[in-house]
């Protein structure tokens, strides 16, 4: 399908003029304003005979894209309002050189020209002109972080003196006087400090009092405050009434109390001051040793339980119980009785809102028993190999004539039409140079038909190597899941199992399995059947029939499907190269080990 293509409408004639002021300007951004105004009429506006459409003014770093007028102006120039863009300086359109960039490009395409006024001849889509501008922006980037730098250098150091760069918390308030010329030196154009809020500084002594006493709670002490009619700063009320409910405002009253500003001294993670190393220049509201023990009553009354036993669920997640009247599954889900009992209660499987709670130990022992019955006899080995390899050969096309003869096929007909072509060109009805074209031609299509050919060898020996190492695992399932802890059950069943299907009384009635597991061992059972006949009769082939490969691959009465059998032994296989269990000694060769042995699994080892 062609892409759609639309035609954008030019711009309006006319300049729209983008002022900026950063957070370092904001005592008079109207003065900054007026001379960058002046600026852009002197050198820009004046000597074009363009109209202006409007002026777009930010009051905010230009280091943040997320600039309200500059969005807005960006928006207007999709609409096409305009079509140019007038700045004092490159360090006025912004500080981030990438956005900077970016935005110029975008405008650019929108048929928007940007100039500044400083340097009025530059463009910023000339080849040797943008150099100049991303200089330009680059530094101004990098001022602004140097900036940044100097700031909270400076901020650091005021509060390292006993300083309060910020706002003082509720109950001071911050003082300022413009200094004489001769303290100038030493505070600078204006002198800060710290005082008590006459108003507010008796609320939180009040608020310290009452917890003092020990005797009421953070919920009670507010409604104390807010029975004498106190509030916070902002005006916020200690109590408020919500939905008819009285919600106390416990939160920003336990912030206070862990404050230690209120007891004189300075702390900052971020500068790292840590509590009590620098006192401030500001009057207590509490001594030091008031202030602890405020913090001593509020710890005291953080009431930490012990923590529970958590259950390790083998089938969290696994396990449905199997409704006989509607005939279908219900997900069952992890309960602990009792959990404050010794030894952490009993575990159970249940159906929310019923009277079904199965025993979950007994439920996992079945599944450790069902498991022995998954796993394949190595004697049977060979011969699932041989099926297997059967399977899969049918599957990619190894065997069936229709893939290989029709790639067999195609390329019999390159040779002929080659054949057909060096006949016209030796009587002169096509030239050499048709047919050196024609001769690059069936070179490619003949190393394609080539590939898809060794393609398909290739597929069958990858399905078998992985087979190998799929089947030294599951022939030892049963030894394996008996062998580990139990997170290293629980994770091995995540690989295994899809379904645990349970009885209301609690017995396991089937394990549904995920690939590649289903059709391994739905494989092996054709072949155990098979072997079974063999031995009987004497005269029925070894190799299981399509029937297995046809009810594997569809949906068996069990709902067992494997889409896609190369990608689910290759999950096996990566699966067989994760450490399965944890333990310290193993002592036994025969690969029976005791308790507290170790099992691992890679490339199909049991050690």
């Amino acid at each position: 399908m062609p892409r759609r293509t639309t035609h954008r409408l030019p711009p309006k004639p006319g300049w729209a003029i983008y002022l900026r002021t950063s957070d370092e300007e904001a005592q008079n951004p109207a003065l900054s304003q007026k001379r960058q105004r002046f600026a852009i009429d002197n050198a820009l506006v004046a000597k074009h005979n363009l109209p202006v459409f409007g002026e777009y003014i930010d009051n905010l770093t230009g280091r943040s894209p997320n600039r309200v007028e500059y969005q807005r102006m960006l928006e207007d120039a999709r609409s096409g309002k305009f079509s140019h863009v007038a700045v004092e300086r490159a360090d006025r359109f912004g500080r981030n050189d990438t956005e900077a960039l970016r935005a110029i490009d975008e405008l650019h395409e929108f048929g928007i020209g940007v100039r500044f006024a400083n340097q009025p001849e530059l463009d910023p889509m000339d080849a040797d002109d943008r150099i100049l501008v991303t200089l330009q922006f680059t530094l101004a980037r990098r001022e602004s972080m140097l900036m940044g730098a100097r700031i909270k250098g400076g901020l650091q150091a005021k509060m390292r003196d006993g300083g309060c760069p910020t706002l003082a918390p509720d109950g001071y308030q911050n003082m300022e006087e413009r200094t004489e010329h001769a303290t100038r030196l030493e505070f600078g154009k204006y002198r800060h400090w710290i005082e008590p809020d006459p108003d507010q500084f008796k609320v939180w002594r009040l608020a310290w009092d009452l917890l003092l006493e020990d005797r009421l709670t953070l919920e009670e002490i507010c409604e104390a405050l807010h029975g004498r009619g106190f509030r916070f700063r902002t005006g916020r009320p200690f109590v408020e009434v919500r939905d008819g409910k009285r919600k106390a405002a416990v939160s920003g009253l336990s912030k206070k109390y862990h404050n230690w500003f209120y007891a004189g001294w300075v702390v900052s993670q971020s500068a790292g001051i840590p509590p009590k190393t620098v006192r401030g220049s500001w009057q207590p509201l509490v001594t030091t040793e008031e202030f602890e023990r405020c913090l001593e009553i509020l710890a005291a009354r953080v009431k930490v339980k012990a923590p529970r036993r958590r259950h390790e669920y083998l089938l969290s997640g696994l396990i449905f119980l199997h409704d006989a009247d509607e005939n279908k599954l219900i997900r069952l889900t992890c309960s602990t009785s009792n959990p404050d009992r010794p030894g952490g209660g009993t575990a159970h499987y249940r159906v929310a809102r019923t009277d079904i709670n199965l025993h979950s130990a007994s439920v996992d022992a079945q599944v450790a028993a069902r498991l022995k019955r998954v796993q394949v006899d190595p004697d049977l080995l060979p011969l699932v190999r041989a099926a297997y390899t059967k399977e899969v050969a049918q599957k990619v096309g190894h065997l069936r004539p229709s893939d290989r003869e029709r790639t067999l096929a195609a390329l019999k007909a390159v040779d002929e039409e080659e054949v057909r072509v060096a006949r016209l060109l030796a009587s002169g009805r096509i030239t050499e140079k048709a047919w050196d074209s024609l001769w690059s031609e069936w070179q490619d299509r003949r190393r394609q038909l080539r590939e898809a050919l060794e393609g398909l060898s290739h597929k069958v020996d990858t399905h078998i190597e992985n087979l190998d190492h799929a089947l030294a695992i599951i022939a030892r399932l049963g030894v394996l899941f008996e062998g580990m802890d139990r997170s290293s059950q629980k994770e091995l069943l995540q690989e295994i199992v899809e379904k645990v299907v349970v009885s209301a009384d609690g017995k396991v009635l089937r394990l549904e399995l995920l690939p590649p597991f289903a059709y391994l061992h739905q494989i092996s059972q054709e072949v155990k059947r098979s072997a079974r006949g063999k031995a009987q009769t004497k005269t029925s082939k070894v190799a299981p029939t399509g029937s297995c490969s046809t009810r594997v691959s569809s949906g068996g009465p069990e709902g067992i499907r494997t889409p896609d059998l190369y990608s689910a032994i290759v999950a096996l296989f990566q699966l067989s190269y994760r450490p399965l269990v944890t333990a310290k000694n193993c002592k036994d060769p025969s690969g029976q080990c005791q308790p507290g042995s170790l099992h691992c699994a890679r490339r199909g080892d049991v050690r």
